[in-house]
């Protein structure tokens, strides 16, 4: 398959089909993230996101999950993700998955009539990286959009009839007292949004990023294990969602778990709560720093 660059996709969308639509990211200014530093910004010529489809088709044979690729698939016009959307149907008639990410920036500037159109033809599901629902976090990372317009994306995939995951960050706040207002803030977004998936990941410190030289020059200090798991309790404990899995099974994390809340929540808490007031570092994960 033809691809520019290193390819990233959700850690859960791992054997999907991967269709590279744009290059890079569309916003790219997030201080933590390094994944797309490397690439100028560009959508690709809808000729050659067919002719991939076509490619794939000779050399996968069949397909039953495809996921949209790079940052910010979305960002391309409507009609020509139709239009993608379509060609991906006809040619693999088991497809049963189209995925994407999406920025905050992006949903808002589509139409709800647009969204719901794409939905009908076929996109199943829109990441949304929420990151933080603290005001000033959101800022300081640089991620481009109010708290408000972060909400009013994520409701509007999910109005859209698309089902939306979103991803939060733990330790984005580093060791300071603004971890906890990270945490409950955080929280308090996703029950403002309500999403059917909710994706925990972890802060990793990458060169090239400005998160990084904030470490270099002592602004930033990486919680440790301990902290990102009271940090993740407590953001556990004031969600109120109504129905939507939840997962820490990322390479980033030092503890796995999948649930789904409401009812695994008292479990949740009570797994954490164990392993932190034992300081049981037996239970946790070797985190694997090479992918966000």
């Amino acid at each position: 398959m033809r691809y520019e660059g290193d390819i990233y996709s959700p850690h859960m969308a791992g054997d999907d089909y991967i269709l590279q639509c744009t290059i890079g990211c569309s916003h790219n200014q997030c201080t933590f993230c390094y994944m797309y530093k490397n690439k100028k910004y560009r959508v690709r010529e809808l000729k050659e996101i067919l002719k991939d489809i076509d490619l794939a088709k000779e050399y996968y044979g069949e397909v039953e999950k495809v996921f949209l690729a790079d940052g910010d698939a979305l960002s391309m016009p409507a009609e020509d993700l139709i239009k993608i959307l379509n060609h991906l149907y006809d040619t693999f008639p088991h497809l049963s998955y189209v995925g994407t990410y999406a920025s905050a920036g992006s949903i808002l500037k589509k139409t709800l009539p647009e969204l719901s159109e794409l939905q009908e033809h076929g996109l199943v599901e829109v990441h949304l990286g929420v990151e933080s629902g603290d005001e000033d976090i959101l800022r300081t990372i640089q991620k481009g959009v109010t708290r408000a317009e972060m909400v009013q994306a994520g409701r509007k995939v999910r109005q859209a009839g698309i089902n939306l995951v979103v991803t939060v960050i733990l330790g984005l706040a580093g060791r300071s007292s603004k971890a906890w207002q990270h945490a409950k803030n955080t929280a308090r977004i996703c029950n403002e949004i309500q999403p059917d998936y909710l994706g925990f990941l972890t802060i990793i410190v990458h060169p090239g990023t400005e998160i990084y030289d904030k470490v270099q020059r002592g602004e930033f200090e990486i919680p440790e294990e301990m902290e990102i798991l009271q940090e993740m309790r407590l953001m556990i404990q004031g969600l109120q969602l109504e129905h939507c899995g939840i997962t820490s099974i990322h390479p980033s994390n030092c503890l796995h778990v999948e649930s789904y809340l409401p009812a695994g929540k008292s479990e949740l808490l009570q797994t954490l709560t164990q392993i932190i007031d034992n300081k049981d570092f037996s239970r946790l994960c070797s985190r694997k720093t090479e992918s966000i």
